[in-house]
């Protein structure tokens, strides 16, 4: 019986998660050209086309969109199974530090895999801003943390990238634009509030900050009353937050870089832990559903 490459498989659901190849090779760490010779490697293992054209576009066949469910249940027992060998006889404790852009989605299943097949050691979670984060890392409160990249640095195990995104209430501005955009950041520093304000100055738009303080909730109540705009990755979609509207003319905007780092005294688990969230929250950053609320 043949057997299908969980590296395969991977590119595969990433494709499904993103719609393009060229994502797709983003997602996966890869050049699109290699991306496509893995989808052909796998049409022949399958015996059957997984991609068709769609005007300019390819998606799935329903081959295809039958292969990902099986990928994706696959993948799922490959990363238990690897964990759970590997964790029987861990002990130790793992702090793991990150900002609330991670705190939803594919997290909690991630954790739960970790703890459930690594049942001697202590994890211990804290959820927070990157400047402050960063200084528990530093001083050895946190073993694993994946925060907002301000640098290179040399303990940097990957480092995901997500574009920025123009965000708004669902309904829109609640109020009559009168040529100055409303916006909603956080206290500097703030990487978000940064390349806002240079992306708007760049192009000489007027605006005005309509909200801004440490707190979440605040700057998440702003974005939804439509008293304002702000700017986060698409992981801070969700019912009430949508895609600022095309016709605002918002300019363009950076990428956001996160850097997943571990410790350098820490222990084999942490570093375990460390891959598990790398190849997770990757195909996350895709997924349609991602969690809730503004995040830093």
């Amino acid at each position: 019986m043949r057997s299908f490459d969980p590296d395969l498989l991977q590119t595969l659901v990433a494709f499904a998660e993103t719609g393009t190849l060229a994502r797709t090779a983003e997602v996966v760490g890869r050049t699109p050209s290699a991306v496509t010779a893995q989808m052909q490697r796998l049409e022949a293992l399958a015996g059957i086309s997984l991609l068709e054209a769609a005007g300019r576009r390819r998606v799935l066949t329903e081959a295809g969109e039958r292969l990902v469910g099986h990928a994706r249940r696959i993948l799922a027992a490959n990363r238990e199974a690897w964990l759970s060998l590997a964790g029987t006889a861990a002990d130790g404790r793992i702090g793991l530090g990150l900002t609330q852009d991670f705190a939803g989605g594919a997290l909690p299943p991630l954790l739960n895999a970790f703890a459930r097949t690594h049942p001697r050691v202590r994890l211990d979670l804290r959820v927070g801003r990157s400047l402050e984060l960063s200084k528990d890392f530093a001083v050895g409160r946190i073993t694993v943390l994946l925060a907002a990249r301000s640098k290179v640095e040399s303990d940097e195990a990957a480092v995901l990238q997500e574009p920025m995104r123009w965000l708004c209430a669902k309904g829109g501005l609640a109020g009559k634009p009168d040529g100055t955009l409303p916006l909603a950041v956080l206290d500097a520093p703030c990487s978000f509030r940064e390349a806002a304000l240079g992306a708007l100055e760049a192009e000489a738009i007027p605006y005005r900050i309509a909200s801004t303080g440490p707190s979440l909730a605040g700057l998440y109540a702003a974005v939804c009353a439509g008293i304002a705009v702000t700017v986060r990755t698409a992981r801070s979609i969700d019912g009430n937050v949508v895609a600022a509207p095309r016709k605002l003319s918002l300019p363009r905007l950076p990428r956001a870089e996160f850097s997943l780092r571990v410790r350098r005294d820490a222990e084999e688990p942490a570093h375990r832990l460390a891959e598990l969230l790398s190849s997770g929250l990757r195909l996350d950053a895709t997924s349609p559903a991602r969690g809730t609320g503004i995040h830093r």
